[in-house]
C-alpha cells in the first residue's frame, strides 16, 4: 500500500474527504464529481480516492463511482507505539541491581 508521503496527497484534503463521506451517508460520486466538489485536478483526486480504497475507507460502486465501505459506524484503529527490542545486557548495566 503507498503511502500518503510517497504519492504526496494532503492528510488535511483526505480528512476532508472522508468528512464528506461521513456527513452524508449513501453519498456515491464519480470522479468528475469528486473534482468539482473538492477543486482538485484529476491526478490528485483520483489518487485520493484509490487510496482511500486500498486503505478500506471507501470502495468502487461499480466502475465510476465511489462509496463508502460501510454507512454505519466507523471504528478507528488504536495507534500504539512499536515496542523496542530490549537489550538485556544493557538493561542490566543501568544500575538495576544484580
Amino acid at each position: 500500500m503507498n503511502s500518503l508521503n510517497s504519492i504526496g496527497l494532503s492528510e488535511l484534503m483526505l480528512q476532508r474527504i472522508c468528512g464528506e463521506y461521513m456527513e452524508m451517508p449513501g453519498l456515491r460520486l464519480t470522479l468528475e464529481q469528486a473534482q468539482r466538489l473538492w477543486g482538485l485536478d484529476q491526478d490528485t483526486c483520483a489518487q485520493s480516492l484509490e487510496f482511500l480504497v486500498e486503505t478500506r475507507f471507501l470502495a468502487r460502486i461499480g466502475q465510476e463511482s465511489y462509496g463508502r465501505l460501510t454507512d454505519g459506524k466507523v471504528a478507528l484503529p488504536t495507534l500504539r507505539m512499536a515496542k523496542a527490542p530490549r537489550d538485556r545486557a544493557y538493561v542490566r548495566g543501568m544500575g538495576r541491581a544484580s
